[in-house]
């Protein structure tokens, strides 16, 4: 296998961890992963992207108080049984609570060329793309990641509980740590029913 194929392996392997290790993921490796993510190609060059280190268990309590207080509300609204509500808010807490690292991904309002709806929706991208990069950083190192998009529902609790710049909008978390269980296999939609040619 040529080293162009063992790479694209590679970058096909990634895939979600729900579950980690207590074992704690060393400093420098994190500052790794997160340095890795800043070359991420961005709309005009801005570099929109933020990134919040969540390790403590206060900083952990904030962010799961602010995320499943919303989604408490959102589901009684929505009509669904305390039973569910309570599962759900149950596992959101125990895997922020699991994961050794909790990388909320935000975006800075104030990096766009002009205020419009065009550029906020460019800066969304360019995050995004910062986060995917973050999670194939963190493959390279041996740590399983999930990206988890709760923040978007509770932007403004979360940034009040973590006491975030005011322009910072978190928009995903990513949960890292070395991987406590066997990913699932990942079924992948054929190209011939995904692409176009012109």
């Amino acid at each position: 296998m040529t080293d162009v194929q063992s790479l694209h392996r590679f970058l096909q392997s990634r895939r979600s961890i729900r579950r980690f290790k207590a074992d704690p993921v060393p400093e420098s490796v994190v500052e790794r992963i997160l340095e890795t993510a800043t070359f991420s190609p961005s709309a005009h060059n801005l570099q929109p992207w933020r990134f919040a280190l969540i390790q403590t268990s206060s900083a952990k309590e904030k962010l799961g108080a602010a995320l499943t207080n919303k989604m408490r509300a959102d589901m009684g609204s929505e009509g669904a049984p305390q039973t569910d509500i309570d599962k759900r808010v149950s596992i959101s807490l125990r895997r922020i609570d699991e994961a050794p690292v909790t990388i909320l991904l935000c975006r800075d309002a104030t990096a766009v060329r002009r205020e419009e709806p065009g550029e906020t929706t460019m800066g969304i991208q360019s995050v995004a793309i910062a986060g995917l990069q973050l999670l194939l950083a963190a493959h390279a190192e041996g740590l399983g990641g999930n990206w988890i998009c709760w923040p978007l529902y509770a932007q403004e609790a979360t940034r009040a509980a973590l006491d975030l710049p005011k322009t910072w909008l978190p928009e995903a978390m990513i949960l890292l740590g070395y991987a406590d269980e066997e990913p699932k296999e990942k079924t992948i939609r054929p190209l011939d029913q995904i692409t176009i040619q012109r």
